[in-house]
């Protein structure tokens, strides 16, 4: 999620270890895998961000392209904005879910021409803040930012400093959160879980105990599907209204996600980049596939396998 957008849930965090499995010491002009040497092997190589949504697109990519076209795939787990540097130069050949990244896609897409837009992955992403349907049901006008101040006392917590917190995720993300609350004079303080999984388990101890909460959190995502949640409405999202992270005082933008394919990879990766120019799903489809991974705790090619097992007309139309 760029610069301008500032979205967040998304940003996946690099080990170095994630960084050397990308790349090896095969000529990465010629093929994007770091096993381009490997003999007449056909290897595409995916980025994997860390939220499970993405997770759930990669595994089904790959599920598709190892047992129906028979590549061998490998995947990288790379930040955001170096994920982009690393399509660029053929480390991935593949991003299949970007939040909007308005100085890469200027840089890379349109003045040097190494990334191609390969279109919609058919989910649109929205961030916003929310707080449990059971809280907004017995307070309904606490779904307007106007009256979150109200509520402050209740949403307090011991790390929230006698404010009320607004949880957030992990410390890397990028947010508005804390120039929203400062903005718009909110007596809240924005408070870090360290990850999605840990905002997760947060999340799901409030609502065992039906306490309140105000929450960071984004769509789609499997979690609203064990514990409903409303949003509350900011100030109207208006084109620009976030180009100064100093000054945001608006929503999060809906976005919908695209997919990116590394420019030399888009034209003479085969059948491979045919099938992921063809991918487009449902958020329902991803939430299916994300539920399985994270709630049930299959592993993500044991999800896929699953669901292309009882989606075939969906994925037959995206093989070449």
């Amino acid at each position: 999620m760029g610069p301008r957008i500032r979205t967040t849930a998304l940003v996946a965090a690099v080990s170095s270890l994630a960084l050397l499995t990308g790349c090896g010491a095969a000529d990465m002009t010629k093929q994007a895998s770091p096993f381009a040497n490997a003999e007449g092997a056909r290897t595409v190589t995916l980025s994997v961000q860390s939220w499970v949504g993405a997770q759930a697109n990669v595994a089904v990519a790959q599920y598709l392209l190892e047992h129906e076209l028979g590549y061998r795939v490998d995947t990288v787990q790379i930040d955001e904005v170096p994920a982009w540097d690393a399509l660029s130069q053929g480390r991935v050949d593949a991003l299949l879910e970007d939040w909007g990244h308005p100085d890469e896609e200027q840089r890379y897409v349109e003045d040097k021409k190494t990334i191609v837009n390969v279109g919609d992955l058919g989910v649109t992403g929205h961030i916003g803040w929310y707080v449990p349907t059971y809280f907004a049901k017995a307070h309904p006008d606490v779904t307007d930012w106007k009256n979150l101040n109200k509520y402050a006392d209740q949403m307090r917590t011991p790390e929230s400093g006698g404010k009320g917190q607004l949880m957030d995720g992990s410390p890397s993300y990028v947010t508005n959160d804390k120039a929203l609350v400062k903005n718009l004079d909110l007596d809240y303080q924005v408070v870090f879980a360290g990850s999605e999984a840990a905002q997760i388990t947060q999340i799901k101890q409030f609502a065992k105990e039906k306490k309140p909460f105000l929450t960071y959190w984004y769509s789609p995502q499997w979690l609203f599907e064990k514990v409903p949640m409303t949003e509350v409405k900011l100030p109207e999202y208006k084109e620009g209204c976030d180009a100064d992270p100093e000054k945001v005082a608006c929503a999060y933008p809906h976005t919908p996600l695209q997919k990116y394919l590394n420019a030399d990879f888009a034209k003479s990766g085969g059948d491979a980049a045919a099938l992921l120019k063809n991918f487009r799903w449902t958020t329902e489809d991803q939430n299916e596939v994300s539920l399985m991974i994270a709630d049930q705790k299959m592993s993500p090619q044991e999800a896929a396998k699953k669901w292309v097992d009882a989606h075939e007309s969906d994925w037959k139309k995206w093989l070449p």
